[in-house]
């Protein structure tokens, strides 16, 4: 999608209306790049700015308009034919079970965010841990052939869980491990400025997967109690939709995990719903829930725009997220989905 040789030429000088002061702000502000700016708020961009949001949206349009005409990004409109062939050209990176692989329909895409929630010891951060070996693979090895960003803001990574899921799929772990940035997030102003600069950073790691593990904990934990629910679901959109355009811009696959919390009212179906409410529900273009089922785990498909509403089984074993049998994995059939309800 993006032409590397165009977006080292591009400045941010060239956008129209912004001289030398407006740049330099801008920089000093860790804006260094058209990518950058094009990804940019327009609120926070106004404020890093000294001026008004109608402004600041002007240049972020400029922006992308900028990397449109240099072919960077693709054109506003396009038709359905166009846009089909392109999707059917998007990457995707297997989760390593080739069930789960079926459930998203060929794995984790780029160009999107895939969500996965569930209670304490569903697989969530298993999943991380796999996808940070298998997303290195090739691409024809079910891989996107980059570099991995994992943000940790629960203390669940551990080097030493990817260096075995490597060894047992017969990978070379060092060259895995050196080719994943970490970074541990302590708050939540540390993880709104970590994705802010984002861009920087993929830049710098050569990422084609970041993982945000977990998107909701500090904000959880920070903003307790009703009287501050409006100003962490403002923030938490705020981070929403800079990773959307993150995804769509750089053409990386974004995975985040995210916390349940019970309702008690429910009487009927499954009290475990996401934590987030519909700020995090709107902006992940995938929600999948993970939930356990004796020693093994069970992924179901919760929303998306075409994937069909199903769930499959896998395992956790030495190798990560597995099928149960790998010689004939097949999804459950009616009866013993009926049995486990």
């Amino acid at each position: 999608m993006t032409d590397s040789k165009n977006v080292v030429e591009l400045e941010i000088e060239d956008i129209e209306g912004i001289g030398p002061t407006t740049a330099r702000k801008m920089k000093e502000a860790g804006i260094s790049s058209v990518m950058e700016l094009a990804t940019t708020v327009p609120d926070e961009l106004a404020s890093d700015l000294g001026g008004s949001k109608e402004t600041a949206a002007a240049f972020i349009i400029a922006a992308q308009k900028l990397l449109r005409d240099s072919g960077v990004l693709d054109n506003e409109f396009t038709t359905a034919d166009v846009e089909l062939e392109k999707r059917k050209a998007l990457l995707r990176c297997t989760t390593g079970a080739k069930v789960l692989d079926e459930l998203l329909l060929g794995g984790i895409e780029t160009q999107a965010i895939t969500e996965f929630y569930g209670e304490f010891g569903s697989g969530k951060s298993q999943i991380c841990h796999t996808l940070c070996v298998t997303s290195q693979m090739p691409v024809e090895a079910g891989g996107l052939d980059g570099g991995v960003i994992l943000i940790d803001t629960e203390g669940t990574f551990r080097p030493e869980r990817v260096d075995q899921i490597a060894r047992a799929r017969g990978i070379d772990s060092d060259e895995i491990l050196k080719k994943i940035a970490i970074c541990k997030a302590y708050n939540s102003s540390h993880l709104e400025l970590i994705i802010k600069s984002m861009g920087k950073y993929i830049d710098d790691f050569k990422a084609k997967m970041i993982i945000i593990d977990s998107i909701i904990s500090l904000h959880r934990a920070e903003f307790a109690g009703r009287g501050t629910l409006a100003d962490r679901q403002q923030r938490l959109n705020g981070i929403m939709h800079k990773l959307v355009r993150i995804a769509e811009i750089y053409n990386v696959a974004i995975v985040i995990t995210n916390q349940v919390q019970s309702t008690p009212d429910t009487f009927f179906g499954d009290p475990t719903k996401p934590a987030g409410g519909n700020i995090i529900g709107h902006a992940s273009t995938y929600r999948i829930y993970l939930r356990k089922a004796g020693t093994d785990r069970i992924a179901k498909m919760i929303d998306s725009p075409y994937h069909p509403y199903d769930d499959v089984r896998f395992t956790v074993n030495e190798k990560g997220i597995d099928d149960t049998d790998q010689d004939a994995p097949k999804k459950r059939s009616s009866k013993e989905k009926d049995s486990e309800e």
